[in-house]
């Protein structure tokens, strides 16, 4: 009998298992039972956020899958307690350095640009969210993205209102290695962002807020058909909050961060099937 092609979904899961291995180590201590592995563990939460799924739907949908079970290197599958435990157990710098890892599986060309969007918060529970006096409405999630392959290299969430000149300084420090343009709106605009760039060897392609003739001047100036690409920065930001936006619910809003870091990793997977 002729075997089966693999699928997308057994692609991913084979790609991802790779980068968790990487990323991660085998147990989280000594003391573990050494029944589920670390990596193991990564991969069922990404499947979870790419199918937009509950803990024991996935697990109740992975017993019809021989093949992906395989991949993972199950003998048993965890029960949906062992999967929450795994979640709130993995730092957000776990995720972070995935993400890290999961860019370098794409030919990025170093046109970076950075967009911030905004994702509702939906509470998974009304009585819980007055009983905490959770007030939080959104979340502000800025994206930096190679505009070649769309490929997300960091990400910033916050709770505030901080200015987007304010987000940038950071998201430069972490990735300077993978920035040789960056380009930005006139949210960005500010010398700070620009000499913090330059410093770092990194050409700034941001446009100027227009308050005088010389500042229409600098934004004439620009290379229109570069700083065009910009708007493949707002395209994944779109893609990812029509994707993803819904799942954004955990009632712990800093948990909120580790399932956007998970969705952007997902993406970049899934660029490079």
């Amino acid at each position: 009998m002729k075997s089966l092609p693999k699928s997308q979904i057994l692609r991913f899961t084979e790609k991802a298992i790779h980068l968790a291995r990487r990323a991660v180590s085998r147990y989280s201590s000594k003391f573990s039972k050494h029944r589920y592995t670390l990596p193991q563990h990564v991969v069922l939460l990404c499947l979870k956020v790419r199918k937009n799924t509950t803990y024991r739907g996935l697990l109740d949908e992975l017993i019809e899958m021989p093949r992906i079970r395989h991949a993972l290197g199950l003998a048993e599958l965890p029960t949906p307690s062992t999967l929450c435990k795994a979640f709130n157990r993995l730092d957000m710098a776990v995720w972070r350095a995935i993400l890290t890892l999961s860019a370098t599986l794409l030919p990025t060309s170093g046109v970076v640009g950075v967009d911030a969007s905004g994702f509702d918060r939906s509470h998974a529970s009304k009585h819980y969210t007055k009983r905490a006096e959770l007030t939080i409405q959104q979340l502000k999630v800025t994206l930096l993205v190679d505009t070649k392959v769309n490929a997300i290299l960091d990400l910033h969430v916050t709770t505030t209102r901080k200015h987007d000149s304010q987000i940038a300084p950071s998201l430069i420090k972490r990735n300077p290695e993978d920035i040789g343009i960056l380009l930005g709106d006139k949210g960005y605009d500010d010398q700070k962002i620009r000499q913090l760039a330059r410093q770092h060897e990194v050409r700034p392609l941001i446009k100027h807020r227009e308050f005088t003739s010389l500042h229409k001047a600098w934004n004439a100036r620009l290379d229109a058909d570069l700083y065009g690409q910009r708007s493949q920065s707002e395209a994944v930001n779109s893609t990812l909050k029509r994707k993803y936006g819904a799942f954004v619910r955990s009632r712990r809003w800093w948990k909120q961060f580790r399932e956007l870091t998970i969705a952007c990793l997902i993406h970049n997977v899934d660029r490079s099937l």
